[in-house]
């Protein structure tokens, strides 16, 4: 066989397997437009420009498609992580996602893009526009906030089983009592020294802090733990002192 003949049918191997989706085909959702993204959602215009700019090309079915993705192997890898990201949240059915559901998400955004997990590597050395900016996390910490500010601190001991329920609704995103997660493991939390979790990555601020978890600080971080300490991951406040409260008589009782 000659040598021009078996170019050719590997060039027609390597486009037909293109068309091969063996962890499913992402493409089959159709575009709408990128100016059809989060246009009912409740946050900040700034985070949303910046999910747009930055998360939309994976994280919604406005993926713009480069030649080289539809060269096999390569494209397999490609349309896997697409999958997986859309399967992780889809920004094109945002208006469908429950209103709780949407605060664990916003949770998780501001935490990666604090801790810079987000874009990941292997888009970056693709897309190296998408790396977030100091001014582009700025602007999705306010995801974690809430217009107005936190209530009041209340006197007074919490609920715990309340707290349990606040625990749940807020916490669990980037949370676990037992392991750690996107945030360090909150069993135990109640008296630890912070930053203080063995093999858990924190903020050099967060270690340097100095502080150990009580009411009066846990008070102050979950009401707004950039003020508290300003290098920190921490993805989330908890606006309402009702619920911060029954949160540290949870979290005090867990051991």
């Amino acid at each position: 066989m000659r040598p021009w003949t078996i170019a050719a049918l590997a060039v027609a191997a390597i486009v037909g397997l293109g068309y091969i989706h063996p962890f499913g085909d992402p493409r089959v959702e159709p575009a709408k437009g990128l100016d059809t993204l989060l246009l009912d959602a409740n946050m900040p215009p700034n985070a949303r420009a910046v999910l747009i700019a930055k998360c939309a090309d994976c994280h919604s079915n406005e993926t713009k498609w480069p030649v080289y993705a539809r060269i096999a192997p390569g494209s397999w890898l490609i349309e896997r992580d697409i999958v997986k990201a859309r399967e992780e949240m889809d920004l094109s059915r945002w208006d469908q996602i429950p209103a709780e559901k949407q605060g664990v998400f916003k949770a998780k955004i501001v935490q990666e893009a604090k801790s810079g997990d987000m874009p990941p590597l292997q888009y970056l050395a693709l897309h190296w526009a998408a790396k977030l900016s100091p001014a582009d996390v700025q602007a999705l910490a306010m995801l974690g906030r809430r217009s107005g500010g936190s209530d009041t601190t209340l006197a007074g001991p919490g609920d715990p089983a309340r707290g349990n329920a606040v625990f749940e609704k807020r916490c669990t995103g980037c949370h676990a009592l037992e392991v750690d997660r996107e945030g360090p493991r909150l069993a135990g939390v109640y008296s630890r020294k912070a930053g203080s979790v063995a093999g858990f990555t924190y903020s050099a601020g967060l270690k340097k802090s100095g502080v150990t978890w009580d009411e009066t600080t846990l008070e102050k971080w979950l009401s707004d733990p950039d003020l508290m300490v300003p290098d920190n991951n921490m993805s989330f406040s908890v606006p309402k002192a009702a619920d911060r409260q029954d949160l540290i008589a949870f979290l005090k009782q867990v051991k």
